[in-house]
């Protein structure tokens, strides 16, 4: 059987809305590394004999409690570990313990023969221990995950670890522990939507005006892409808004509206009747490395004369 003309064109109209409603999903890769999250309870201890350079042969011991920071973050992957320690006096100390690539993070295993970037191999594992002043690029060592435990994407809910690293060309190392027991992880982001089954036409000019609802279980700022089209005997209006931006908070529904003419299709022009709307919206996650959005919604409307 032959295609009518109007089938054809609703076909290519909806392949067309659908290819621009998709963008909101594939413009926004995810990232590799969790935001770093304060500890709750632990510490960072270390030391080094006299002339070790990065602890000028002292001894150390830092709580979240008597310091400025005390963070502790990690990538999705599960492959390793960092600590960022800020003194009340301004120094900041830093550790990062790295599985070889490929590789998670797990409880009771030793990394031996670690080096750090740009020297390590991707079979090596990485060690790095350095303070603000005080930072040797190249180095050997080791170190004991004796405890790790994850949350959503990554995040390290609690650490057990021990090190010791050499600076390139010395004998005496530096060595340490780290522990570290974080807040609950935040609740992953999840966000939704409704679309209204009316909305407005002007007949002067064809600019319709639809709308819904979002919703999201933490504050969230909402993309959204809204398009419509509607079946008429001489063809099929088409047309959408995109990249509308909606602050979403928690506890009620937030309302949306998004006016457009038949931009995608401007051989018709929007009338009072029957239509269909789509949308669409996307949302980054404040506390971890994900993007997530609320599916694709379609409602049958009627346009009503604004």
């Amino acid at each position: 059987m032959r295609s009518s003309a109007p089938v054809r064109g609703l076909v290519r109209t909806a392949a067309v809305l659908v290819a621009a409603l998709a963008v909101t999903v594939t413009a926004a890769p995810l990232t590799g590394t969790a935001e770093a999250h304060e500890a709750v309870t632990g510490s960072l201890s270390f030391s080094g004999e006299p002339g070790e350079y990065i602890s000028g042969g002292q001894s150390y011991t830092y709580t979240p409690e008597t310091t400025e920071m005390f963070d502790i973050s990690g990538p999705v992957s599960q492959s390793a570990v960092g600590a960022t320690v800020v003194t009340p006096e301004g120094k900041r100390w830093s550790l990062h313990m790295e599985a070889p690539y490929g590789q998670k993070l797990t409880s009771g295993a030793t990394y031996t023969n670690a080096s750090s970037w740009p020297d390590a191999r991707p079979e090596d594992p990485q060690l790095q221990f350095s303070e603000t002043d005080r930072y040797c690029e190249s180095g050997t060592g080791s170190f004991t995950v004796s405890h790790i435990a994850y949350g959503p994407y990554g995040y390290i809910r609690e650490i057990d670890a021990t090190f010791e690293r050499y600076c390139s060309g010395s004998t005496l190392p530096v060595r340490g522990e780290l522990h570290a027991r974080m807040p609950e992880p935040p609740a992953e982001l999840a966000v939704g939507m409704d679309l209204d089954t009316t909305g407005t036409v002007d007949t002067r000019t064809g600019e319709i005006t639809v709308g819904g609802e979002v919703t999201c279980n933490k504050p969230a700022r909402i993309t959204l892409t809204a398009s419509a089209y509607q079946t008429q005997k001489r063809g099929t209006a088409s047309g959408s808004q995109e990249d509308l931006l909606v602050l979403c908070e928690p506890g009620a529904p937030v309302p949306w509206t998004a006016s457009f003419t038949s931009n995608i299709d401007p051989t018709a022009s929007f009338q009072p009747g029957a239509a269909v709307l789509r949308g669409i919206g996307r949302a980054d996650d404040r506390d971890y490395p994900a993007s997530v959005d609320t599916g694709f919604q379609s409602a049958d409307i009627t346009l009503v004369r604004s």
